[in-house]
């Protein structure tokens, strides 16, 4: 056993201070469904429902260790990372500053007082990361404070990698596959270095969100590059920027052992494993899960654990998730139809809808002229094939009828 795996253990030694082992349980809807056993390392079940506060711990445990009298403490996150430093301050007793963008959800920001209690002091600063960021660090420099790095840092890496120790203490030995989520890469590259110690022969699969695959981006070039994050759905892994530490970790990972996730198929899988199973996940909780149809030949009759990184779902998201959900399975779409302004014309459009289609949004837009009028319809189905066949319908009896569903600013705009 090499020098990392010996300090993986002691970080999850230290970590029995403050919580027992997430669960490692065998999922029988999913393990039924592909074929394999499918596992699950709880990590939505931790204290503050995700594995950040494993890193965040470790390394103030450190800090402590080398500078008893540091007492203050500083991040930047409007997420999980934010919960989990509030919740080990408390736990130390020592004083932490925490900025969050001003535009964080007030579900957040009152979860992570929960966490810290007076240990903590919340400053809301900047209106994207980028700027909450700069200033946590002007003020740590400014404080002499100990600033906490959500992911590139080796103290929490060594933090994440205890989720690998339990796992396999749990298992009783390496799973055959191991699916994880990627956004700044300290879980992953955490797991990785404690199984390669091991000499455990695991094949790897990695996750990334579509709008923020900062880890493909990386391995394309040899190395960590800055890219526009499209979609931040995936709050919790879509990372501008994979961790230099990190991606030291990861590089050597086969480009066809990252997979990308589509944000709407995530949403099915938020809304399955909900329904089907009880179990809340936050999109990027999901991720490992997600994919499973992806391997699904891979995997057959084999022992498969997927992290489920984290539990941190606010409901009022549910709408959204439902409708991205639909769009995926291609069982809801919004159109433009251009009418005729004629007694009997929405008579003829709505005689053209099928038995399985219901109409969910109908709002007259703009009169552009006196012979037509634009209508924002959105229309669900229960089976996806219908739509391609009342497209067909529609063209065959010259009405302008335009899908608007995967354009995202006239989406943004009217829906």
């Amino acid at each position: 056993m090499r020098d990392f795996a010996t300090t993986a253990r002691s970080a999850t030694e230290a970590l029995r201070d403050l919580f027992p082992a997430t669960p490692l349980l065998k999922n029988a809807y999913l393990s039924e469904r592909y074929g394999a056993q499918i596992w699950l390392k709880r990590e939505d079940l931790s204290p503050v429902r995700s594995y950040k506060l494993r890193g965040a711990f470790n390394a103030m445990r450190k800090v402590r260790d080398a500078y008893p009298d540091q007492m203050q403490f500083v991040c930047a996150s409007a997420g999980n990372h934010a919960q989990g430093v509030a919740f080990v301050c408390s736990h130390f007793g020592v004083k932490g500053r925490i900025y969050m963008p001003v535009t964080t959800p007030n579900q957040k920001v009152l979860k992570t007082r929960t966490f810290g209690g007076d240990a903590v002091e919340i400053v809301l600063e900047g209106d994207f990361f980028d700027e909450t960021l700069a200033a946590a660090k002007a003020w740590c420099t400014q404080a002499g404070a100990h600033f906490l790095s959500p992911f590139d840092d080796p103290d929490v890496i060594q933090g994440q990698s205890s989720v690998a120790v339990e796992m396999m203490e749990q298992l009783g030995g390496a799973p055959d596959h191991l699916i994880l989520p990627v956004g700044g890469g300290g879980l992953s590259a955490g797991m990785l270095s404690y199984l390669r110690d091991m000499g455990a022969s695991t094949e790897l699969t990695l996750v990334e969100p579509a709008g923020g695959a900062s880890l493909t981006a990386a391995l394309k070039i040899g190395a960590p590059q800055t890219i526009e994050i499209k979609d931040t759905f995936v709050d919790g892994a879509a990372v501008a920027r994979i961790g230099d530490r990190t991606f030291e970790v990861l590089k050597d990972i086969p480009k066809t052992n990252v997979l990308i996730a589509p944000e709407n198929r995530i949403c099915v899988t938020i809304q399955e494993m909900l329904n089907l199973e009880g179990i809340v996940l936050e999109p990027a909780g999901a991720l490992s899960v997600n994919v499973l149809d992806d391997i699904a030949d891979k995997i057959k009759g084999k022992r498969v654990v997927c992290v489920t990184s984290g539990g941190n779902f606010d409901f009022e998201r549910l709408p959204e998730v439902k409708e991205r959900a639909q769009n995926w399975q291609g069982l809801k779409k919004y159109f433009i139809l251009r009418l005729p302004q004629r007694p009997g014309a929405l008579r003829d459009f709505l005689d053209l809808l099928g038995a399985e289609d219901n109409i969910t949004r109908f709002e007259y837009l703009k009169k552009n002229s006196r012979n037509f009028g634009s209508v924002l319809i959105g229309i669900e189905t229960e089976r996806p094939g219908s739509f391609p066949e009342l497209a067909e319908r529609v063209a065959s009896r010259g009405f302008g009828f335009r899908d608007i569903t995967d354009d995202q600013i006239l989406a943004d705009f009217l829906i």
